[in-house]
């Protein structure tokens, strides 16, 4: 088998192979592109409607919820930590082992490089526009993660299968829009499908072995498909097991990365610690001034709001895949956990990351030379820890490997929602997946990731419109349970 992977991965012949597909693929890549990611021009600054689309969802449901980002905070704390956690109530995992998976698919590679492109093409005052998004995202989760745990199906072998399919297939059906429901739910599933496939998949596992590649000093040239391999068997080990496996790995996996990450950041800003008032005001000035960005102000806000819904995810839907899993028959206490979300990916590790390319700018203007995207953010690390890049791309593997683990889950459930439970499809399905792993790191196919990317905001559009018409369900189920809690009617378990 190895022997057939280096023939059929290596020299020229895979190199006439990518060049045959992305030939073919090209053409379809820049019109499906050219619409999901059209965009209109406002003072200057280019706006993809797509993210206006997500950003205005995400207003309407803080407001609509009375900002239960805010208010739900404590709670879904206390959730996450147990406190009304119930063994005998339906669901496969825990409240932290579903908010780590939904975290480990939204922690990863952008949070590292893409806050460092942001923050090139925005300014400092992306920043602050970024945590906006972030805390408005926060409500949306609430929204779409309730009604992943209330339209979920369980399964005859007591596993669940849940998110917006089944969501907007069932809860539009009580709207009196059978029709429009089923439609939209399978849109949504073939999204999410090729999806996982491509930008949860090969763009991780291509991304991991590039960094690798960069410590090595480039002695894994040629040996993609081995990287690949390996870590396609790896990646085969916890899936295979499903929700729980891969659960019981992210459960460990996230906070680790995390806080290693976070813990060497803050040490860089510490080091950098003189620069830290300067990049404070840059970032606030930066926001309502936009100094040097294209659009001003507006260009600044429209670059930070990209960023973070590109970053968390809220609006897509697919965290809701994984909170379906947990163990609860209140729908609304996974809303809750999932408020979660949004705040570590984007308020906390995004502004890290962006604290650390600050202040080293008011340290060194031009401590990155010409880096963009992970280089610049590893030079900023580099300038006071000179060893770090390895550290970092260790931090980097982890993001991607954690990634693709939680995104074959969002895959899978597409699938089985096309084609059924069935347990043999299910096993076809996660060796598909791993081959997509060995071809991440071998095959340079960028059409087909913009497709992939593409569809994946492209499902966002289905996803909101059904939160628009669901939200007075999620509203009740909120209002129903906060009456039962304050009345003493629902006990917490920790004594």
């Amino acid at each position: 088998m190895l022997l057939l992977a280096a023939v059929l991965f290596s020299g020229p012949a895979h190199a006439g192979i990518d060049d045959a597909i992305n030939n073919f693929t090209a053409p379809i890549a820049t019109v499906i592109g050219q619409i999901v990611f059209f965009k209109i021009t406002i003072a200057g600054a280019e706006l993809p409607l797509v993210v206006l689309w997500l950003v205005a969802g995400a207003v309407f449901f803080t407001f609509y919820m009375g900002f239960v980002n805010i208010r739900g905070f404590g709670h879904a704390i206390r959730l996450v930590r147990g406190d009304y956690a119930d063994p005998d109530s339906a669901g496969e995992v825990s409240h932290f082992q579903a908010l780590a998976t939904a975290v480990s698919g939204t922690v990863g590679i952008g949070n590292i490089g893409g806050v460092a492109v942001a923050v090139t093409v925005g300014g400092a005052g992306a920043t602050f526009w970024l945590i906006v998004a972030g805390f408005l995202g926060m409500s949306t989760k609430f929204v779409e993660c309730t009604l992943g745990v209330k339209y979920r199906n369980e399964n005859p072998d007591a596993s669940v299968s849940g998110g917006p399919m089944y969501y907007l297939r069932q809860g539009l059906s009580e709207r009196g829009m059978p029709g429009f429901g089923k439609f939209m739910g399978t849109l949504y599933a073939i999204g999410i499908f090729v999806g996982a496939l491509g930008i949860g998949n090969m763009f991780q596992s291509n991304q991991a072995y590039v960094q690798l590649n960069n410590v090595a000093g480039g002695a894994l040239d040629g040996y993609g498909w081995l990287v690949g391999l390996i870590l396609a068997c790896i990646v085969f080990s916890v899936i295979i097991g499903g929700i729980k496996s891969i659960a019981s790995v992210t459960e460990k996996i996230v906070p680790f990365m995390a806080v290693f990450y976070c813990v060497f950041a803050l040490i860089v800003i510490m080091m950098n610690g003189s620069a830290i008032p300067q990049a404070i005001a840059n970032i606030f000035t930066g926001a309502f001034t936009g100094e040097g960005v294209a659009g001003g102000a507006l260009g600044a806000l429209i670059i930070g709001f990209q960023r973070a819904v590109f970053s968390n995810e809220a609006g897509i839907g697919s965290a809701s895949i994984a909170h379906a899993a947990v163990r609860t028959d209140e729908p609304v206490t996974e809303g809750y956990v999932s408020l979660l979300e949004p705040f570590i990916d984007t308020i906390v590790i995004c502004t890290i990351t962006a604290l650390v390319i600050g202040t080293s700018q008011v340290a060194d203007p031009n401590f990155a030379g010409d880096a963009t995207g992970i280089a610049m953010t590893s030079a900023a690390f580099e300038r006071q820890l000179s060893w770090f890049p390895i550290p970092l791309a260790f931090a980097g593997l982890l993001f991607a490997f954690s990634t693709m683990i939680s995104w074959s889950y969002y895959g899978l459930k597409g699938w089985t929602y096309l084609f059924g439970e069935g347990e043999m499809g299910q096993n076809g399905y996660k060796v598909l997946y791993c081959l997509f792993v060995v071809l991440g790191c071998v095959v340079q196919l960028g059409p087909i990731l913009d497709i992939s990317d593409a569809l994946v905001f492209l499902i966002c559009v289905p996803n909101i419109l059904g939160l628009y018409f669901l939200a007075p369900i999620v509203k009740r189920e909120m209002q129903s349970y906060m009456a039962r809690l304050e009345s003493g009617e629902i006990k917490s378990f920790r004594h």
